[in-house]
């Protein structure tokens, strides 16, 4: 068993996780002769509910604020505790005068899924929480409620990156959050595999999760750590917007140099295409577009049989850990793949990374492509692409390239908006989805240093400008790490 643990951190951050989370549910079979190609016991735990019956939640450690939870409780059905008639007052004597907040109703599509009826069509109006559209239970250890702040709170916005940091380190000082958290999950595991973080990168959070990624790495140095930094792609205002750029500034230094897997996501994408049909001001529309890029590349960690998808996102050198998310829905079948395998591929209809900027002059390191959903599979994927193919690749300083094809489609769900794509779509959609490292990375980033240098304190600014000058130059042709970089990691 090669297990996956999860960490959300934050609203937008549990927005996309939420869309994953449902849709790895959807994958399970109920008929005994019936085998679902995907392996549930990478992201799902067995467990016991309260009743003594079998459970089975996710391995996740959900991070929010107060009031970001919606309607979601830490005991649901399958963890309830039986109400105490009456609870003891202690040495305390005199009358009790107990407060309590009016809780929020709950959304009439939470009240269908437990009603087990016709599920009503969610709206960007209806879907007020990430939980209004959660189709899963979780264990009550996977909730956690930060009360320090409060969400969308005017008087103490939780935007700067150092809040993060701070709220990390008072918490880990208080409760020992590694050992609280995220070693219960951990040592359930028969071969943890790698840790998985959905955070934001461009306000409080960032600084929270880079924190936290430092000490993970700390105690699970050897064990893969991917991270999907999600960055607000709305328009603000300019003093607004410098603040958002420091943050992703301090995220790119702090977390990428950490990670296995650094995938920077715009949320969502200025340039889209024309047939699809985007609420903008909803997260819960914007992060669904999202989970069907992301979680359509990262099959090949769950499909039976167990595929390496760490050695594919490693390439050949190991130097690149930075990636660019991109996919196309295809609308059509797709064309067979020429003679002689798979290519790597610029031209995809959605960049959810650099937003379609420079794509056709880039230089690609490496690429992994998964491909879903296609009738008949393309022609050379996957097999062709290992052994002498692979090496002919690396003697013609071609890309490195690992494809995969699966003939599973990507689920429309009740829970994704119904208008988001142009058809039903209720047989699922055919996606192609990559994660590309390419010089695109060293333009981005020589973008970001001039942003750092022209806006950062003076004792901030010569330690970050140097770190990502460093980081940049692992992503621009012709750059040798030399014979150390054995002793980097």
């Amino acid at each position: 068993m090669h297990e996956v643990v999860t960490l959300q951190m934050g609203q937008r951050a549990n927005y996309l996780a939420t869309h994953f989370w449902n849709l790895q549910e959807s994958y399970f079979t109920y008929n005994e002769n019936e085998e679902s190609p995907i392996d549930h016991d990478v992201h799902f735990r067995p467990g016991v509910g309260a009743d003594g019956s079998e459970t089975y939640t996710p391995r996740t450690v959900v991070y929010d604020l107060k009031g970001g939870f919606g309607t979601l409780r830490k005991y649901n059905a399958l963890y309830e505790l039986s109400d105490d008639a009456a609870t003891g007052q202690g040495l305390w004597d005199g009358q009790e005068v107990v407060q309590k907040q009016a809780p929020i109703p709950q959304s009439d599509y939470q009240k269908s899924l437990d009603q087990a009826g016709p599920a009503p069509q969610l709206t960007s109006e209806t879907v007020r929480f990430w939980s209004d559209y959660n189709r899963v239970f979780y264990h009550p250890r996977s909730i956690v409620q930060l009360n320090e702040y409060e969400l969308n709170s005017q008087i103490m916005p939780f935007e700067d990156w150092s809040m993060g940091e701070d709220l990390f380190n008072d918490l880990d000082k208080e409760h020992e959050l590694l050992d609280r958290d995220v070693r219960p999950f951990a040592e359930e595991c028969d071969q943890l595999r790698s840790l998985q973080i959905f955070t934001a990168a461009d306000d409080a959070w960032g600084g929270f999760a880079a924190r936290y990624i430092d000490r993970l790495r700390d105690e699970y140095g050897k064990k893969s750590i991917w991270v999907w930094a999600i960055e607000d792609g709305t328009r603000v205002q300019r003093h607004a917007q410098w603040k958002r750029d420091i943050n992703k500034a301090k995220s790119l230094y702090s977390i990428s140099p950490q990670s296995n897997l650094y995938v920077p996501i715009m949320d969502v994408p200025h340039r889209l295409p024309s047939y699809l049909h985007v609420d903008r001001q909803s997260e819960w529309q914007t992060t669904a577009l999202i989970s069907s890029a992301l979680e359509t590349v990262t099959l090949p960690s769950r499909l039976r049989p167990y595929h390496d998808f760490e050695a594919s996102l490693a390439g050949d050198d190991g130097a690149h850990n930075i990636f660019e998310l991109q996919s196309t829905i295809n609308l059509k079948p797709s064309p067979k793949a020429e003679e002689g395998g798979p290519k790597a591929e610029t031209d995809f209809d959605i960049d959810f990374t650099y937003d379609g900027e420079s794509r056709e002059t880039a230089h690609i390191f490496n690429q992994v492509q998964v491909r879903r959903g296609e009738p008949d599979e393309p022609a050379g994927s996957s097999d062709l692409d290992i052994g002498p193919l692979r090496k002919l690749r690396l003697y013609n300083s071609e890309p490195m390239l690992q494809s995969y094809y699966t003939p599973l489609r990507f689920p429309v769900l009740d829970s994704f908006p119904h208008d988001l794509y142009p058809t039903s779509s209720s047989d699922g959609l055919s996606i192609v989805s990559a994660l590309t490292a390419s010089t695109r990375t060293s333009e981005r980033i020589k973008a970001v240093e001039t942003t750092a240098a022209r806006l950062l304190s003076v004792d901030e600014r010569e330690a970050m400008v140097n770190g990502l000058g460093e980081i940049r130059e692992s992503y621009e042709i012709g750059w040798s790490g030399g014979s150390d970089d054995d002793d980097d990691y």
